[in-house]
């Protein structure tokens, strides 16, 4: 407990965390790139980040983007963000805040490019509307995204990787969907950047295969 309560003090004092206590938690909607990053840099946000491996990955490989990881945990956070000072990288935020209420934080079109890392799959029938795939949260990622930009799930559950599949081809709204279930082996490995989660790893050492999957938005 006191190591938890000493995390979360440290991030109230970091600058690459935005949270509830800091004062730009309520005005940095449509506000990341003059306001954060202070630069017209493309925008790639990862969502229920944890511990934010894939967002300090990806910071590291493309300096010339803003990368924004996502999480309510603030222990996975501060983690995250220790890593990005460790590594002097400017070009990475944490945001702490719950999926559902990312429309406060972004405007229309302000993000291009969303991952979708080893998120929590709700497996249980009654959590189907928690699942980070349902149609009400694609609705809203529709609407961060800008035309063209990626939406991209990473996933070693096959359930839930068959359900967002399955809700997919009931949207008339979706192109360029291409799809794997085990993409160390497929010709879409490269654009995952041979980056791996601790989750990941967990569940690659059991025998799991990773899936995933991309699209766009139509325009």
């Amino acid at each position: 407990m006191k190591r938890k309560k000493e995390r979360f003090k440290a991030i109230e004092e970091r600058a690459n965390v935005i949270e509830p206590t800091k004062e730009n938690y309520h005005d940095i909607k449509g506000e990341w790139r003059k306001q954060y990053f202070k630069n017209d840099h493309p925008i790639t946000i990862e969502l229920a980040c944890g511990r934010g491996e894939y967002t300090i990955g990806l910071a590291t490989l493309f300096p010339e983007r803003n990368h924004i990881g996502i999480d309510m945990k603030g222990e996975r956070i501060w983690k995250g963000s220790s890593w990005a000072m460790e590594q002097n990288l400017t070009n990475v935020a944490f945001l702490r805040t719950h999926i559902l209420m990312i429309e406060n934080f972004f405007a229309d079109g302000e993000v291009d490019e969303i991952w979708i890392t080893f998120p929590d799959p709700r497996p249980r029938k009654r959590d189907i509307k928690r699942r980070i795939t349902n149609p009400r949260f694609l609705d809203m990622y529709k609407k961060l995204v800008r035309p063209g930009g990626y939406v991209r799930l990473k996933t070693d559950n096959t359930g839930l990787y068959n359900y967002t599949l399955e809700v997919l081809s009931e949207r008339n709204d979706i192109e360029d969907l291409q799809f794997t279930n085990e993409v160390y082996n497929s010709t879409l490995s490269p654009e995952v950047f041979d980056i791996k989660t601790k989750y990941e790893t967990m569940f690659a050492e059991k025998g799991e295969t990773i899936k995933y999957l991309r699209f766009k938005f139509k325009a």
